[in-house]
């Protein structure tokens, strides 16, 4: 959704979830249902009639990594863990409190990270590449030009 998000911010009409699902290699139920979850945190909106379609609500520099995993993703961020939370077993007791502690740790910093970067982040970085490649191309041309 993140890649949707950052080309609805450069589009000039609202992007339908047919147009959607077909960049993403999807169907257009399974757009609306993710995108439902943007909506309803705020960051999209939909038009409906001949020239809607999805929208961005706000400015890309309001939205994290973090926001989008929420709104799309759930609570959750990783979908390991233990079996059990209270196992019979003293090992696997032993086994669940590493694998929590560890887990726990991982996520802490990831969400952290995910927190720090906003799409406004993504999409200048995005910028760059493309003004590097757009210079690069025209120094290629030009140094042809002059042989």
């Amino acid at each position: 959704m993140l890649h949707v998000l950052l080309h609805m911010a450069r589009a000039n009409e609202p992007m339908t979830s047919e147009q959607i699902a077909r960049m993403l290699g999807t169907n257009a139920a399974v757009v609306r249902r993710t995108m439902a979850g943007l909506r309803k945190a705020g960051y999209v909106q939909s038009d409906k009639g001949h020239h809607g379609g999805w929208r961005l609500a706000c400015g890309l520099d309001r939205i994290t990594l973090l926001d989008v995993h929420q709104a799309v993703g759930g609570p959750r961020i990783f979908a390991i863990g233990p079996d059990r939370d209270n196992p019979d077993c003293a090992v696997e007791r032993v086994v669940n409190a590493a694998i929590a502690d560890a887990l726990q740790q991982a996520e802490t910093l990831l969400v952290q990270r995910l927190r720090a970067v906003s799409l406004a982040d993504l999409a200048g970085q995005f910028d760059a590449l493309c003004r590097e490649a757009s210079s690069s191309s025209q120094a290629k041309s030009g140094h042809r030009r002059q042989h």
